[in-house]
C-alpha cells in the first residue's frame, strides 16, 4: 500500500498519450473523462502520501513531472491541431522551459540543487492553465460557454507571464 501514491502518479503519466490522442481526434467527451481521471489520481496520490506518511523522493519528482507532461502535452496538441493559438502554447511551454533553465543554472553555478519550490504565482498560473484546458475541452464537448473559455485564456496569459517574471526574479535572488 505504501507504493500506491507513486503507482497513481505513474498511472497519470501513462494516461497522457491516450489523452493526447483523444484531443487530436477531437473526441472531447473522452478527453474530458480522461482529464477527470487524471485530476482524481493527482488529488488521491497526494492525499494518500500525506495520510499514510509514505511521501518519497521518487514521488516528489514523479508527481510534478506527470502534471507537466499532461499539461504541456495538452497545450502542444491543442496548438498543433489549431484549437488554440500557437502563441498561447508557446507562452505556456516557454515559461516551463525557462523555469527548468533557471533550476539547471542554479545547479550548475552553485553545485547543489537548492530548494526551488513553486511560488504562489506559479501555482495560480498552473491552476488557471488547467482550468483553461479543461474549460476548452468542456466547451467543445458542449458543456461550457465560449465566453468562459475566452476569459480563462486571458487569465492564463496574464498569470503565465506574471509567474514567469516572478520565477526569474527568484532565480536572480538565488544567485546572490
Amino acid at each position: 500500500m505504501k507504493h500506491l501514491p507513486n503507482l497513481l502518479s505513474f498511472a497519470r503519466l501513462a494516461l497522457a498519450p491516450y489523452l493526447f490522442l483523444q484531443l487530436w481526434r477531437r473526441e472531447y467527451d473522452s478527453a474530458l473523462a480522461l482529464f477527470v481521471i487524471a485530476g482524481l489520481t493527482d488529488a488521491l496520490d497526494g492525499f494518500l502520501a500525506r495520510r499514510w506518511g509514505t511521501s518519497s523522493r521518487l514521488g516528489a519528482y514523479l508527481d510534478p513531472v506527470a502534471d507537466k507532461v499532461l499539461l504541456s502535452g495538452t497545450f502542444l496538441v491543442l496548438a498543433l491541431d489549431d484549437v488554440i493559438e500557437t502563441w498561447v502554447a508557446v507562452l505556456v511551454l516557454g515559461r516551463d522551459i525557462l523555469i527548468l533553465l533557471f533550476a539547471a543554472g542554479a545547479f550548475v553555478f552553485t553545485k547543489s540543487l537548492r530548494d526551488f519550490p513553486p511560488s504562489l504565482w506559479g501555482k495560480a498560473s498552473t491552476a488557471v492553465q488547467i482550468a483553461f484546458a479543461v474549460g476548452l475541452v468542456m466547451h467543445f464537448a458542449g458543456y461550457a460557454s465560449g465566453s468562459l473559455v475566452g476569459a480563462l485564456k486571458w487569465l492564463t496569459v496574464a498569470l503565465t507571464v506574471w509567474s514567469g517574471v516572478d520565477y526569474a526574479r527568484r532565480a536572480v535572488k538565488m544567485r546572490r
